[in-house]
């Protein structure tokens, strides 16, 4: 399962969205995950529908989008979207 974090580089809640995101991949070791920054993958994050910084998006194995949601994922929110994922 994979998770992308839209970021941008003067984005205070994006420092606390890396931090949860780290936690949650610490927790769950399988969990491969990219930090995105918006100014570097703007057709990227365009294609994904970011509009906001932090968004975080999580894929299935297939790549398909299973939860996307903006703003500091809470660790449990974050947690049971990686294992509606995971399937």
């Amino acid at each position: 399962m994979r998770l992308e974090l839209y970021t941008s580089a003067f984005c205070e809640p994006c420092h606390r969205a890396r931090e949860v995101v780290a936690e949650a991949a610490r927790l769950v070791p399988s969990l491969h995950w990219d930090e995105l920054d918006v100014a570097h993958h703007l057709e990227r994050a365009e294609a994904r529908g970011v509009t906001r910084t932090p968004t975080v998006v999580v894929l299935d194995d297939s790549g398909a989008v299973v939860v996307q949601a903006e703003g500091v994922p809470p660790l449990p929110r974050l947690l049971a979207a990686l294992a509606s994922a995971a399937g």
